[in-house]
């Protein structure tokens, strides 16, 4: 009978109907749903957008640099910094010439994705450290950053051990600027015949980066002329801002960021 009194006094306080709770519950999840599905909806929408323009961009710039010289130089797209997505969305549009400025940075980026791509090409493209030697010759196909008679040294030894030859360009300093890395022009020969007679590296070509508050035209030039001076065949030089005026130069490498992946 007690009990019959509380179950009453239940349906006195409600009035005779359902408290509502289970109606609410039911509401709060399909808008939480609705929610989801929106959210997802955007994603994917976001993504592919995304997607889109990375690859819009990405034509852009191949069609731009080879109206600037024939043959067109390589695309080098320099992933330094960038999120998985865009790189899978780069992949996707079908590049596989990247460059990376830190050794760590792109055994991250790449480590996994080699299997995946076997015709992938990876640049090293930032200086690089003679401790980080043999981990650079194991993943890069491509060193573009050799400086000094040290490094030289510490590439020809770590070549022999991992038993891998990536190919070599030389950094020279055009700008003989002090903060800057790379060879001063005056000593590139010396720096050549090291690499080439005493560690017997593979060295294809030069590469320069312009000081930033001068005409990159006078310094594409001489690098052009270096190169044809000793013999080399390849050119990385220009950049987002100049890539199209190196190709006119004679560049046969351009390194490409801002403008194909948009801002960092």
């Amino acid at each position: 009978m007690g009990s019959g009194v509380r179950e009453g006094s239940v349906r006195s306080r409600t009035g005779g109907r359902p408290s509502g709770r289970g109606d609410l519950a039911v509401r709060a999840a399909a808008k939480s749903l609705r929610f989801c599905e929106d959210w997802r909806f955007n994603v994917i929408t976001m993504t592919d957008t995304a997607s889109h323009s990375l690859a819009k961009r990405r034509s852009e710039i191949l069609t731009e640099r080879a109206k600037a010289a024939t043959p067109a130089p390589c695309l080098v797209a320099v992933s330094k910094t960038q999120p998985d997505e865009k790189i899978e969305a780069m992949l996707d549009a079908g590049q596989r010439v990247f460059g990376e400025n830190r050794v760590q940075e792109a055994q991250a980026h790449w480590a996994d994705r080699r299997a995946k791509f076997p015709d992938l090409e990876l640049r090293l493209i930032g200086p690089l450290q003679t401790n980080k030697a043999e981990d650079a010759v194991a993943l890069f196909d491509v060193i573009e950053t050799l400086d000094r008679e040290k490094l030289a040294r510490a590439l020809g030894k770590a070549i022999e051990k991992v038993g891998r030859a990536p190919r070599v360009f030389i950094q020279v300093n055009t700008g003989e600027e002090p903060q800057k890395a790379g060879v001063l022009p005056d000593g590139l020969a010396h720096l050549l015949n090291i690499s080439v007679d005493e560690c017997d590296l593979d060295v294809q070509g030069l590469m320069c980066i312009p000081p930033v508050d001068e005409p990159a035209g006078p310094h594409f030039a001489l690098l052009a002329k270096l190169a044809n001076h000793h013999g080399l065949k390849s050119l990385s030089m220009g950049m987002s801002s100049d890539y199209a005026l190196a190709a006119q130069f004679g560049a046969t490498h351009v390194r490409v960021g801002t403008a194909l992946f948009g801002a960092r």
